[in-house]
């Protein structure tokens, strides 16, 4: 059962995890049987949610992988047994346990290793769950491949996994046994074109987008034409991926790396200043655009994405945009509070050196110590903002709270 492998809480990051999940099954991402795994690692602490999922995952297996499901649902069986175990249902626990004995019975391992099917599972699991598990995933490939070494699927799983840490060898290895397989296709190109070998990653390139119109294959590919500096190819691919699935942070994110790149380019470039200035504005209102429909919709996603879409958000209002004070508002949205803190130090003292009575910019030096922990030096703040702006019941309600804090 996935419940027994020591995945620790800090590593699962649910929301985003249920989002992703939610997304890939819709899509049915990845090879045949991909969903199953999907489906089964849906769970976020609801019993009757999770036992539906798992009895989704078991008819998907069965109608991937037919005659050789058995062997795959040992996990998903195991799964059931867990839960209805820990919700008091000892009929149906012992149910799945027998279940499970029958497949373990009926296909011996051979030896004192787990069946391949049940290391591949856990290796999916700890792939999808978190990054900091990529290690424990790469044993759990290994050791499938241990006892199945030609198999497609624990071959792609270990190239997956090795991915962003090792050498290209495994992709090339999983590629012998899936060679239409575009994701790898992908995944190997990235890798060719870091290594300056650029005629056989594009001739991959081409091969990955022959296949069938993968969300997955368009953003691997996107980003290798970015690294091309081919960015008006990557921002069409990405603007198709978006279709229908507005919700993807990782789109948007290379977006916002397309035209970022695109700035930059235009900067270093020697066209006329007018053009150059147009260009500019054009760029900076797309971006715009593009951030006004996140920003609609931002309630609704994971604590996780409206902090990183704050950040971006607040970095652009920053930086290109004469917005200032909305780069104040988004920035405060952050909990991280080495960077923007700093910045929100630096834009307040920037302010206050052109207008010394400007009362909110003393608030926003009153934020940043109060996020500091300096309550004291907080409170001098509010009351310097106070002196300049005294109907303002923000600072007032903020200072009142110091210093009950303080005494």
């Amino acid at each position: 059962s996935c419940f027994t492998w020591s995945l620790k809480e800090e590593d699962l990051q649910l929301d985003d995890l249920n989002r992703q999940l939610q997304h890939d099954i819709h899509l049915q991402l990845g090879q045949r049987g991909a969903t199953a795994h999907y489906c089964r690692l849906y769970l976020q602490g609801r019993p009757q949610e999770a036992l539906a999922l798992l009895s989704q995952s078991e008819d998907r297996t069965r109608e991937c992988y037919g005659d050789d499901s058995e062997r795959r649902l040992i996990v998903t069986y195991g799964d059931m047994a867990w839960i209805h175990y820990h919700h008091g249902d000892q009929k149906q626990a012992e149910s799945y346990c027998s279940r499970v004995q029958h497949i373990l019975v009926k296909h011996p391992s051979g030896s004192s290793e787990l069946l391949p099917e049940v290391l591949g599972e856990k290796g999916w699991t700890l792939l999808k769950f978190s990054k900091s598990l990529y290690p424990a995933a790469i044993e759990c490939f290994r050791g499938a491949l241990l006892l199945q070494p030609d198999h497609w699927e624990w071959n792609t799983g270990l190239a997956i996994a090795l991915y962003r840490t090792e050498p290209h060898l495994q992709l090339r290895r999983a590629l012998k046994f899936s060679p239409d397989d575009s994701v790898l296709l992908a995944l190997l190109a990235l890798k060719l074109v870091q290594q300056h070998k650029y005629h056989e990653a594009e001739a991959l390139v081409e091969q990955a987008l022959v296949g069938p119109d993968d969300d997955q294959v368009i953003r691997y590919v996107a980003k290798y034409l970015r690294m091309q500096d081919q960015l008006d190819q990557s921002i069409d691919l990405l603007h198709r991926a978006l279709k229908g699935r507005s919700q993807s942070a990782f789109i948007h994110h290379q977006l916002g790396l397309c035209y970022l790149r695109k700035k930059k380019n235009l900067l270093s470039n020697k066209s006329s200043f007018n053009l150059l200035e147009e260009l500019l504005f054009l760029l900076c209102f797309r971006a715009q655009e593009m951030f006004d429909d996140v920003l609609q919709e931002l309630e609704e996603e994971s604590p996780s994405i409206r902090q990183s879409m704050s950040r971006c958000y607040a970095e652009f209002c920053h930086y290109h945009s004469i917005q200032k004070d909305v780069a104040i508002s988004f920035y405060k949205k952050v909990p991280d509070p080495d960077v923007p803190l700093q910045k929100l130090k630096l834009m307040a003292e920037r302010r206050l050196r052109k207008n010394p009575a400007d009362g909110a910019s003393y608030g926003i030096l009153g934020y940043v110590a109060r996020a500091e922990g300096d309550y004291k030096r907080a409170a001098g703040f509010y009351e310097d903002a106070l002196e300049r702006e005294p109907e303002n019941t923000e600072f007032l309600s903020v200072l009142c709270e110091l210093r009950l804090q303080l005494y």
